[in-house]
């Protein structure tokens, strides 16, 4: 809760003294508790770390899902708001505040997202507009970031941040959705684009 970017497995356990292993049981764990998974009955028998039955119900289990969540994303671990509640913790959060992406920024953003790694010649010329402001206001976000130069051209190439995973709720850019699907009768435009440059 106190750090600004997710926790990897390895230095929680550095930090807590145990094995990744164990952590990393741990953590499992406690994503499936705030999930609301781990129910017993007041009742039931519960078995002690140990292995010994104490007959005692653990306190805390709750067969209701918690206002928070654990998730394992952009390499590490990080406690979120649940979605169900994003809209309530959203108003405290962003009262007073447009921090919005324009929608030049959205689309420059997924270019850069999808094409990765990517000069900024290259997406203005799939965008069809100069994106140098756009690409500025992305970086001062932590959105994109240099990824080295184009042997061939020169050019700076850019790319996602684990800051962006982190924002998109996702661990790679793996796991963005296919475009494909949503564009109808573009199967070959791969091959359009190499012959173009031929």
């Amino acid at each position: 809760m106190v750090i600004d970017q997710p926790a990897t497995a390895v230095e929680l356990a550095t930090g807590l003294n145990l094995t990744v292993d164990a952590v990393e049981q741990l953590l499992a764990e406690l994503q499936r508790e705030y999930n609301g998974y781990t129910v017993n009955a007041p009742d039931s028998d519960v078995a002690s770390a140990d292995g010994i039955n104490t007959g005692i119900n653990t306190v805390g289990h709750t067969s209701r899902p918690r206002g928070f969540e654990l998730r394992n994303i952009a390499g590490g671990w990080r406690i979120y708001s649940r979605a169900d509640f994003a809209d309530v913790v959203g108003g405290f959060v962003l009262e007073g505040q447009t921090a919005r992406l324009t929608q030049a920024a959205l689309e420059t953003l997924a270019v850069i997202a999808y094409r990765q790694p990517v000069s900024r010649a290259r997406v203005s010329a799939i965008r069809g507009v100069n994106v140098d402001s756009v690409v500025r206001t992305l970086m001062q976000r932590g959105l994109i970031e240099d990824s080295g130069t184009d042997p061939e051209s020169g050019a700076v190439l850019y790319r996602t941040t684990s800051y962006f995973l982190e924002r998109m709720g996702i661990g790679s850019v793996a796991e963005l959705p296919q475009l494909s699907p949503h564009l109808p009768g573009l199967e070959g435009i791969e091959e359009f684009y190499d012959a173009g440059r031929m």
